[in-house]
């Protein structure tokens, strides 16, 4: 009768064991991120983080809402054209990187969306003619401010108006300060990492080559 027991208990703790593991097992591959490829200037994120509905005006008077920055890996960067070294210098890096991307196909190159946090200067026209000044592809937006927060807050980001000397003669006197980071979204509109400065082109080039060739794991 005992070595019976015995028997039992062990069968029941062996089935309880290879329950667990195969819960374990399961559970774990559900949980588990995309295996992005390696990269050296972006920092990926564990799990892609699915993004709020948003609505920006397009440079060319259209609207950029929720899906339509799906299909290519994108990157953002927020700035305002009256920006006096950050923004411009950002960009000149970004078309740098984008120079060197020019050979992967259309349907699937990674595009840069500049969004101006400044729509009280920056109208969709501006924003479009100081973007392109840098490189003919890049996307540029803008919003109202509770719309642009939203947006913002969304990608980890912020920004604030910052009054000058003479704001209380001259309402145009500010500046803004923002993120300098970077986000990168995935095909699915999701973001799944971002850059940091100093940004270097040739790394984030390469980098965003390899996301875009590699189907995630």
């Amino acid at each position: 009768m005992f070595n019976r027991k015995i028997g039992v208990i062990l069968i029941v703790a062996l089935a309880a064991g290879l329950g667990l593991l195969a819960a374990q097992k399961y559970f774990g591959a559900k949980s588990a991120g995309p295996q992005w490829p390696e990269t050296r200037s972006i920092t990926m994120f564990p799990q892609a983080r699915t993004l709020p509905a948003f609505s920006l005006r397009q440079s060319d008077g259209t609207q950029l809402a929720s899906g339509e920055l799906n299909g290519h890996w994108t990157l953002v960067f927020l700035g305002f054209t009256y920006c006096p070294d950050v923004c411009p210098t950002t960009l000149a890096e970004l078309a740098q990187a984008q120079n060197q991307w020019k050979s992967l196909p259309d349907s699937t190159r990674p595009r840069v969306l500049f969004v101006s946090v400044d729509p009280e200067r920056d109208t969709p026209t501006r924003i479009g003619e100081y973007a392109h000044a840098f490189h003919a592809d890049t996307l540029a937006a803008t919003a109202d401010v509770p719309a642009l927060e939203s947006f913002a807050k969304s990608l980890m980001f912020v920004f604030q108006k910052v009054p000058g000397k003479d704001f209380d003669k001259n309402p145009q006197d500010y500046s803004m300060d923002h993120s300098a980071n970077i986000a990168v979204l995935d095909p699915q509109g999701r973001m799944v990492g971002f850059i940091k400065p100093p940004f270097q082109p040739k790394a984030i080039a390469e980098d965003m080559a390899a996301l875009t060739l590699a189907a995630p794991k």
